[in-house]
């Protein structure tokens, strides 16, 4: 059974960025069924370009990224989540 995480901050424009792609990265590396999201409480709608450069030297494709809102977890159609982590403070109230 696949394991989900959503990584939250306030912006979603670096750290659970970073989180996402990292985890992805090394669930595929290591043969894991895990698939990381991550979404922002207040979405900045855009990501942070050193985020993006140092998940794109790490080897990771991130042409398809954005800057998203929690709220896509909550919808119905939204993939069931596993664990949540939130990686500031802001995002956890």
């Amino acid at each position: 059974m696949k394991k989900r995480v959503l990584f939250l901050c306030t912006h979603n424009s670096a750290r659970s960025v970073l989180s996402e792609g990292m985890l992805n990265h090394l669930a595929t590396a290591l043969g894991r069924d895990v698939r990381a999201h991550s979404a922002g409480s207040a979405p900045s709608g855009q990501i942070n370009p050193f985020a993006l450069q140092a998940l794109n030297v790490a080897g990771i494709d991130t042409s398809a990224y954005r800057s998203k809102s929690w709220d896509e977890f909550t919808r119905p159609d939204a993939p069931p989540l596993s664990i949540v982590i939130t990686v500031c403070d802001s995002a956890a109230a």
